[in-house]
């Protein structure tokens, strides 16, 4: 076949994209790859759903068939994302899948080389105590001059972009409410 410059311009210029190009100079037919990159690549129920990992809230379209996640994309009718994800969001699956994810309260004490598995209640009620200790022995209730500030100085608290609004909301209550004065988001860091 020979092909003149001139003529190859007119069809690259002209076709949309590579696989008009490859269909126009090659005859390969692509219209099969076409239908298969619209299809979805795996069977199950998809259910709309927002990224956690930052304010951002990228739109996605995850795929769930036996009760696990079997395929996650970007949601092409998302106004923020528009069906693109960054790599945060396309490892979201990782956050129910990961074999790495810790699923029971881990304890090292304090010196040892070694960690021992503790119940939920044991970590709820140990963490209760450390939190009313320090906010017991670092509590102000007024300032040098005198006035009331009930606060305490020993406590911060640094919520996440992965939290909901609601989870936000609880937290910023609960900090305020103990007399946190150093209440902070890493969304804003």
């Amino acid at each position: 076949m020979e092909l003149k410059r001139r003529t190859f311009l007119a069809v690259v210029a002209g076709s949309a994209g590579t696989g008009g190009v490859l269909e126009q100079l090659f005859g390969i037919d692509v219209g099969p790859a076409r239908l298969a990159a619209q299809q979805p690549p795996v069977r199950g129920t998809i259910t709309t759903s927002i990224c956690p990992f930052c304010s951002v809230g990228c739109g996605l379209l995850v795929t769930v068939a036996d009760g696990r996640i079997v395929h996650l994309a970007g949601d092409p009718d998302h106004p923020i994302n528009e069906g693109a994800t960054c790599s945060k969001g396309a490892a979201v699956s990782q956050i129910a899948a990961s074999d790495r994810r810790l699923t029971r309260v881990l304890y090292r004490a304090p010196g040892a080389r070694t960690w021992q598995e503790r119940s939920w209640d044991w970590a709820m009620r140990r963490i209760t105590q450390r939190m009313k200790a320090t906010r017991d022995a670092t509590f102000q209730e007024r300032d040098e001059r005198g006035r009331v500030v009930n606060r305490t100085m020993g406590i911060a608290s640094l919520g996440g972009a992965a939290l909901d609004n609601e989870e936000c909301y609880s937290l910023a209550k609960l900090a305020r409410a103990m007399g946190v004065v150093y209440l902070e988001n890493h969304a804003r860091l």
